[in-house]
């Protein structure tokens, strides 16, 4: 039996698999290629989401390709925003994805607007454009030529080593515009990296990444974010991370304690319990009922992150808040603390 075509699998409105009215739901569509997976093809009214005041980022808009996310991370921040389609931060986050086929061209007609400041765009901010899925949507080649006709500034934040695909394209729009390329990575054991985030490249394929987008001319910047509480907080753990990020060829590294809004929060501490039941009441003890792990463990982890910075010299410019993801970089104390105990 010859391999299945990605059209060939259309879902009508009744199949259990598609979950939800969505606005300009053209079709669903499933392929052996994403087991499990059920993809929802819109027709956006619009590319460029305006972020709020409020939220304290470095830029002031975003891009979201698509909604709901393939790497399966435990941890994603941006689980709870599935809930506004009335589908689940949990399974559905990472099984219904929801992608805006016509994105670029709706983009260029918005950059094209006399009203258009050409504000700097963020891309992975909600979910990552290279997923294993834009392989086949082939979105980005059309945004990123589309911000750079424009004159518009953009960075991009992804997991994926998908991007290597584009990084001609890259380096031509950095010729005009200012282009920031960040690669997530906080975990270097495969084994735990696969249990956190099943969905994601190894982390020896994104630190490739790191070295083909430095080695085409390009600064790239790492996210070592979320830095898990008694999993990947030791002093040879951050030692190993950092070391492994210079060799890369790593710019600037920004590190960042685990951040545990709702929605992730409950899938999270639901994995923990099954993966290391052990810390789930350190975990409920350090983050109590809020989002953000205490003050005295983020100047714990803040002090060793700096000492591991200074080692491998990315001490030359100060660490980027990136509080959108939960980065909460506390300056390193004037006496170093304990570790917070476990219990």
């Amino acid at each position: 039996m010859g391999v299945m075509r990605w059209e060939s699998r259309q879902l009508k409105v009744a199949d259990e698999t598609a979950l939800v009215p969505l606005a300009g739901l053209v079709r669903s569509v499933r392929t052996p290629d994403f087991d499990g997976v059920t993809f929802h093809e819109v027709l956006c009214r619009s590319a460029l989401n305006r972020v709020p005041a409020a939220s304290q980022v470095p830029f002031s808009w975003t891009i979201n390709p698509t909604r709901g996310c393939l790497h399966r991370c435990t941890y994603c921040f941006a689980r709870r925003t599935h809930e506004y389609l009335d589908l689940d931060a949990g399974k559905d986050f990472d099984t219904q994805i929801v992608v805006k086929t016509n994105v670029a061209g709706v983009l260029r007609k918005e950059l094209a607007r006399p009203s258009w400041q050409r504000e700097h765009v963020a891309l992975g901010t909600n979910s990552d454009p290279y997923m294993r899925a834009e392989g086949r949507y082939r979105l980005m080649p059309g945004i990123i030529t589309a911000l750079a006709e424009s004159g518009t500034p953009f960075s991009i934040l992804t997991k994926g080593p998908l991007l290597k695909r584009d990084l001609p394209l890259l380096v031509e729009a950095a010729r005009t515009v200012p282009v920031s390329v960040a690669v997530s990575l906080a975990l270097i054991d495969p084994d735990l990296q696969q249990r956190v985030e099943p969905g994601t490249p190894t982390p020896k394929a994104r630190l490739d990444l790191v070295r083909a987008v430095t080695d085409a001319g390009l600064e790239c910047t790492v996210l070592a974010m979320p830095i898990l509480p008694w999993l990947t907080d030791s002093d040879d753990q951050l030692d190993a991370l950092f070391a492994a990020l210079a060799d890369a060829g790593a710019a600037d590294v920004t590190t960042g304690a685990l951040h545990l809004r709702p929605g992730a929060r409950e899938w999270f501490l639901a994995w923990l319990g099954r993966a290391y039941p052990e810390l789930v009441p350190g975990y409920r003890r350090l983050y109590g009922s809020g989002s953000y792990a205490s003050t005295e463990y983020r100047t714990w982890l803040g002090e060793r992150a700096g000492r591991v910075r200074r080692k491998h010299g990315f001490d030359s410019r100060p660490q980027r808040r990136w509080t959108r993801t939960g980065q909460e970089a506390a300056p390193p104390p004037a006496v170093e603390p304990a570790q917070p105990a476990l219990f």
